[in-house]
């Protein structure tokens, strides 16, 4: 490995160091000397959901570790937002369903405890002027029963789902039809695979609702393999599964919010983390690795790097990561979505039974969900804008899009809807430490030339986060699962033996 002679002094300090100061201004000298420095066998860059399970797994076997978190908060893509008397809304990731049992362990052992999301009643449909309730729990799941596109649209996600069996989890770039699968957009796919409009739109709001990102993003084969990724080999996943409520990844939520889940973590982790304190650099040799922070300077034996894959290259490594893993990052993004809620007296749409979960075209806002607490009071509408709508919608004013979001709400649930109490919405993209959600995805070619390097250690440096997990992936759930797996991955490396990486 270049400069694996590097002692500890000098891996502090020379041209790479000042370089990486110059690059980020508030890391001025006086604050580079007022900094701390701790030892720890490992540091964990990211307190997400990824970061501190791996941290609680290397602490509950007597390892000491250090926890730096840019935010002033811990949690990543989850957060709770209080709307008054002791109540709060998730404004990031919420749900969880059956097969996301690494993520529901980790919540009991916590004392969380889970509910069912809202789902009584009937869902309703508008598209071309008319909407159309439907049962909640019907045959086709979370597939709307449009007459001119429904069987169109069945057919071509069954198909999805048949493909999807033949993609290794571990290795999607090793399927059969890799080349061919990551050699088109999912969008080509689509125009081939349907014949309606209606068939069409469905499948664009079903992608829209999974991925915050269009068809026309997203390689063919990463499409198949987070179909296949909602599930394991012996259970493989499906697309209903992932848009489904009932039985699906929609199907819970948690008690107190999902963010609860990290911020009991972070208690437990005590004075090991760090908040506030941005990594701008990692620097390894063959003995060690040091990573600066805006607060503190960390001196370990490993590093775990849990982060979003496009979100580690704002870090300064030295040596310069290997070409296919600095590639890979660039070719990572996330998708675009602005989630908005609507706090009301009580869920006035379930007097007409009805559950609170719409499919349309009443832009901007085109999926809606029942958001209230688990007894119901308030009541809380949600509706994501999501993919080129959240791109569109992003770049205007917060008074224009709570007019446009309040309109499509009363589209499908009535006039009531332009009258909450409280409006609410949370613009990822803007978000300097996240910029994008639900996850990230690969366009095409990403996966089959670069998609190997997702896991692969970088001599001490590990990597963690949702979209590095194969079961599940981009969901809490598989944030969880890449803690796991990589605290076992450096307990294995502390032991002196090599870890093995798929």
């Amino acid at each position: 490995m270049a400069d694996s002679g590097l002692t500890r002094r000098r891996l502090l300090g020379g041209a790479a160091a000042t370089a990486a100061a110059i690059a980020l201004p508030e890391t001025n000298a006086a604050a580079r000397r007022r900094r701390r420095t701790k030892e720890a066998d490992v540091v964990v860059v990211g307190a997400g959901l990824a970061g501190l399970t791996a941290a609680r797994e290397l602490v509950r076997r007597h390892r000491s570790v250090v926890v730096l978190e840019a935010r002033a908060r811990v949690g990543g893509r989850t957060l709770n937002e209080p709307i008054g008397g002791g109540k709060i809304v998730e404004i990031g990731g919420q749900w969880v369903g059956p097969t996301q049992d690494r993520v529901i362990a980790l919540s009991r052992s916590l004392g969380i405890d889970t509910f069912k999301t809202y789902n009584d009643g009937l869902n309703v449909y508008y598209r071309g002027g008319l909407l159309i309730p439907y049962a909640s729990g019907g045959p086709l799941g979370a597939i709307p029963p449009d007459p001119t596109g429904v069987a169109d649209a069945v057919t071509a996600l069954s198909k999805l789902d048949q493909m999807a069996k033949e993609v290794p989890l571990e290795a999607p770039w090793k399927a059969r039809k890799a080349k061919e699968w990551d050699s088109q957009t999912f969008e080509t796919w689509k125009q081939a695979n349907t014949t309606t409009d209606a068939g069409r739109f469905l499948v664009d709001v079903g992608c829209e609702a999974v991925f915050a990102a269009e068809p026309r993003d997203l390689s063919l084969l990463f499409v198949l393999f987070y179909i296949h990724s909602a599930g394991d080999e012996e259970n493989p996943g499906t697309f209903e599964r992932l848009t489904n409520t009932a039985d699906g990844a929609q199907d819970s939520r948690f008690v107190g919010g999902s963010q609860l889940i990290s911020i009991r973590m972070a208690k437990q982790l005590g004075r090991r983390l760090v908040l506030g304190s941005p990594v701008h650099r990692v620097a390894y040799d063959r003995d060690g690795v040091t990573v600066e922070s805006e607060r503190l300077v960390v001196n370990a034996k490993r590093a775990i790097v849990a982060m979003a894959p496009v979100m580690t290259r704002h870090i300064h490594y030295h040596p310069g990561l290997p070409e296919k893993r600095a590639q890979l990052m660039q070719r990572y993004p996330q998708g675009s979505v602005i989630k908005c809620e609507a706090v009301y007296p009580d869920p006035f749409w379930r007097k007409a039974a009805l559950t609170g979960q719409a499919v349309g075209e009443a832009d901007p806002v085109r999926i809606t969900f029942d958001n209230s607490p688990p007894d119901g009071s308030p009541g809380v509408m949600l509706g994501f804008i999501e993919g080129e709508n959240a791109r569109i919608w992003g770049s205007r004013s917060r008074a224009d899009r709570k007019a446009a979001v309040l309109k499509s709400f009363a589209t499908y649930f009535g006039e009531r809807a332009l009258h909450p109490t409280r409006y609410i919405e949370k613009n990822w993209t803007e978000d300097r430490w996240t910029r994008g959600c639900y996850e990230g995805y690969t366009p095409p070619g990403v996966l089959l030339d670069f998609g190997e390097a997702i896991r692969r250690p970088v001599g001490r440096i590990h990597w963690a986060g949702s979209e590095t997990s194969p079961i599940w992936n981009g969901y809490m759930d598989g944030a969880v699962r890449s803690g796991e797996r990589v605290a076992k991955e450096v307990l294995v490396a502390l032991r002196g033996r090599r870890a093995v990486v798929q």
